[in-house]
């Protein structure tokens, strides 16, 4: 083996080592990727059923009774009297 071959040799070690470390520091970042892709989608699922819940609860507290009972009872509100109504026509 001639000193090319020698040469040649050390640069062959060289991109193999190196491309050995490449796809070692690729499969980490793939690995972590995929952890932090899997806690972004249970958040992202936990805040689906939080949505869920709001719309529910929004629904429960926007029904008309619910609306007509409070303004009686908190705001003191009441049906004015047939005469006391005017229309205003455009």
């Amino acid at each position: 083996m001639g000193r090319f071959g020698r040469v040649a040799f050390v640069v062959l070690v060289g991109a193999v080592l190196g491309s050995a470390l490449g796809v070692v520091y690729a499969k980490h970042q793939t690995r972590k990727l995929f952890v932090e892709l899997h806690g972004l989608q249970k958040a992202r699922d936990e805040l689906q059923i939080d949505w869920g819940r709001l719309q529910l609860e929004q629904a429960t507290w926007a029904t008309h009774g619910r609306v007509e009972r409070v303004a009686r009872q908190r705001l003191k509100m009441r049906i004015p009297p047939a005469e006391a109504v005017v229309i205003v026509k455009p």
